[in-house]
């Protein structure tokens, strides 16, 4: 006779199948191991020398990318605790647009130096508590840092545009940072609405054509189609716009009906009302002055050639939300049925045509003067995944541009801002009493990692970086970073590598946070997976 046990303690209050970890060595350890792993990941690819990561997602798609955001968006981690580094990222990543590999790798860091302490004595809420001293203290320095004159900005100037995104831009593609840039501020400058605040990332779009390389990237003021026009007339210059969204054809009518036909003549007149009602519509529409016709759907035949006859040219956009953006760029009203416009609805375009790019023809809508809406920075490179990568490149810019129009100041970069505040830090830690003051040695010390994470990467010798960093600084000049191209510490206001502040400020914060929220966990309750079929992935999405 088997004798059954009878669960006791936390196994009889919870329901069977759950897992249960506490204590310092199962829970507090375990969850700083998964991020250090994570924070492992992404470190290498911290600046400008980072490696490549080539990650293969659920769908079998294939990403090579040294940026941090979508190595963590594709990676699905699953620890709980790590997935908390995860979410730092991705709000940073929403927030400024770049950093979010400083976010991560520092958090990672401050975590381990966390796991240091915590085998010495000390508690997680210590280490807590020093943390978050620690973290006000840097945002008090970080404001020092400042450099002067750079809070007062013209966000129309390129030179200036171009001296803060640098280094944003280089982390991603390094050596082609002297190309992009100016491509990259022209295609902002041209879209800043009259409020600089009031700036939209989404006006500046992308277009990427395999072919050719990086000297043939172009600026288009307007928009790039990746589609041919439908018809015979490829150019128009100065016209008026219609859009249809749902399609340009003969349409259905509304209720069922059956129609008797006695004899041929009715036959042939039956045909001939449809052709006459639909010439009918099409006439409407040139009359009203529209040149071009966009379409959101199918383009019947017979409304084609009525078109071809009155010399309107035909465009078919099926993506809605190109679509949406082409209503914006021309300032065109998408209408629902094929009617005729009224003259509010049109759009205009200074010139609307086709050309070839490397073998792929594309409709440029262009619009030269006034208010620009939309600019386009047209991308050509030899694979899809460089392609994938410059964009990413263009994106870092150009929300650091919608951060500079925030807020323009700027901290010394190659590292200057990380080695000066770590040397403060510490200082500071010693005017300190109580446990405190080694939590916030320690978080001085995880500054280190950005210069030593620098080096390593360049391939140079970092002990060697890192001291001659801290003596230059110690006699200060607070403003020597590390050259990676010559492998010795400089005045970064001669190679004029500066980041924002605005970067800086919040990848420390949510990094502090982070690290704080995953040391406050003492105990891991998972339930048991819910069983049933597995959902379905969603379906292909639209690439927006």
């Amino acid at each position: 006779m088997v004798i059954q046990m009878q669960p006791y303690g936390i196994q009889a209050m919870l329901k069977e199948g759950h897992k249960h970890l506490s204590g310092l060595d199962e829970a507090v350890l375990k969850n700083i191991d998964a991020c250090k792993q994570l924070s492992v990941i992404t470190r290498t690819s911290l600046g400008p020398n980072g490696m490549n990561k080539m990650v293969i997602n659920h769908l079998d798609k294939r990403f090579v990318t040294n940026d941090a955001a979508t190595i963590v968006n594709e990676l699905e981690v699953q620890h709980p605790a790590a997935k908390i580094l995860v979410l730092a990222g991705k709000a940073q990543q929403e927030e400024i647009g770049d950093g979010a590999n400083l976010a991560i790798s520092f958090a990672g860091e401050l975590l381990q130096n966390a796991e240091e302490l915590i085998r010495m004595g000390l508690h997680p809420s210590e280490i807590i508590s020093g943390y978050t001293k620690a973290i006000n203290k840097t945002v008090e320095l970080l404001d020092e840092l400042v450099e002067k004159g750079s809070e007062t900005m013209d966000v129309r100037n390129k030179d200036e545009v171009v001296s803060r995104m640098k280094a944003a831009v280089a982390s991603k593609q390094f050596g082609q940072e002297g190309t992009l840039c100016p491509l990259i501020a022209d295609a902002c400058i041209q879209v800043c609405p009259k409020n600089p605040a009031n700036f939209n990332v989404d006006n500046v779009r992308v277009a990427k054509l395999l072919g050719g390389g990086l000297h043939n990237c172009t600026v288009v003021r307007g928009m790039v189609l990746k589609n041919d026009a439908i018809g015979s007339i490829k150019r128009m210059e100065k016209a008026k716009i219609v859009v249809f969204a749902g399609g340009v054809d003969s349409s259905a009518t509304e209720t069922k009906g059956t129609v008797l036909i006695h004899n041929a003549e009715q036959l042939e007149n039956y045909a001939k009302t449809e052709e006459a009602k639909v010439e009918e519509l099409i006439k409407a529409v040139a009359d009203s002055g529209a040149r071009v016709v966009v379409s959101g759907a199918a383009v019947g035949d017979m409304a084609l050639h009525f078109c071809e006859r009155y010399k309107l040219m035909v465009l078919k956009v099926s993506s809605k939300f190109e679509l949406r953006r082409f209503c914006h760029t021309t300032g065109a009203v998408a209408l629902l049925k094929l009617s005729q416009p009224n003259h509010d609805e049109l759009g205009y375009a200074d010139s609307v045509s086709v050309e070839e790019i490397g073998g792929v023809r594309v409709t440029i809508v262009k619009n030269e003067e006034g208010g620009n809406l939309v600019s386009t920075v047209v991308l050509r490179g030899s694979t899809d995944s460089i392609l994938d990568d410059l964009e990413r490149a263009v994106d870092d810019g150009v929300n650091t541009y919608k951060a500079m129009c925030r807020d323009s100041r700027t901290v010394p970069g190659a590292a200057a801002t990380e080695i000066e505040l770590a040397r403060k830090l510490k200082e500071f830690s010693f005017k300190e009493i109580g446990l405190d003051q080694y939590a916030i040695a320690k978080f001085a010390e995880s500054f280190e990692m950005v210069p030593k994470t620098l080096a390593e990467n360049a391939g140079l010798n970092t002990m060697e970086i890192i001291s001659s960093l801290y003596a230059e600084h110690a006699a200060g000049d607070t403003k020597v970073g590390i050259d990676l191209e010559e492998g010795v510490c400089k005045d970064v206001s001669t190679m004029n590598i500066w980041d924002l502040y605005l970067t800086k400020f919040f990848a420390l914060k949510y990094a502090a946070d982070a690290a704080c929220t995953v040391l406050r966990v003492d105990q891991i309750i998972m339930a048991k997976p819910a069983g049933g079929p597995k959902r379905a992935p969603p379906a292909g999405m639209d690439e927006d």
